[in-house]
């Protein structure tokens, strides 16, 4: 049980903070339920695109024949290329986490030793990634990954994947 204090704060309980990767800052959606029930649910601009995310990532992996997939901080929503079923609402792996925290882009090479898994419990590998910035903030990633004929990408896949990047992020800003 947890009481809030005089202003109204209530504190979340850390294990839960953890288990659903609340970091401080993040924004927060609170329901009621008609049962009296407090629902809190993290925000996540990214998924307010969802559909437009959607059409993006058809779009990229058509021209690319690259799988491509939208994430926001936490999980995926938007998948082409692949299978949607499988992909859509799963969570993002650590390694995915750490790129878009640290604003930093990745490209499989060639020569590439540590290959980035972006999704929990799939096998798919990450051959580019950009993260989307909005209004100075990390507010998910694009994923383009390693197709059956496409291993390493090129420059013109790098640049789709960064042109999505930016324009998701400029689209979340308006």
């Amino acid at each position: 049980m947890t009481r809030g204090d005089d202003l109204g704060r209530v504190v979340i309980p850390k294990e839960i903070r953890r288990t659903l990767r609340i970091r401080e800052g993040d924004p927060l959606e609170i329901y009621t339920a008609t049962d009296g029930e407090v629902i809190f649910k993290k925000y996540s601009p990214v998924g307010e695109l969802s559909t437009f995310a959607a059409q993006y990532a058809d779009v990229l992996s058509r021209i690319s024949s690259m799988p491509t997939l939208v994430c926001d901080r936490d999980h995926v929503i938007a998948a082409a290329g692949v299978s949607k079923r499988e992909y859509l609402e799963r969570r993002v792996t650590s390694v995915l986490e750490n790129y878009m925290e640290n604003r930093r882009s990745y490209t499989l090479h060639q020569s590439s030793v540590d290959e980035v898994q972006p999704v929990e419990g799939m096998d798919h590998t990450a051959a580019v990634i950009y993260p989307i910035i909005a209004s100075g903030d990390v507010t998910g990633a694009v994923v383009m990954l390693k197709g059956d004929t496409i291993k390493v990408p090129t420059e013109t896949e790098i640049k789709l994947a960064q042109s999505a990047a930016a324009f998701l992020g400029k689209q979340m800003e308006e």
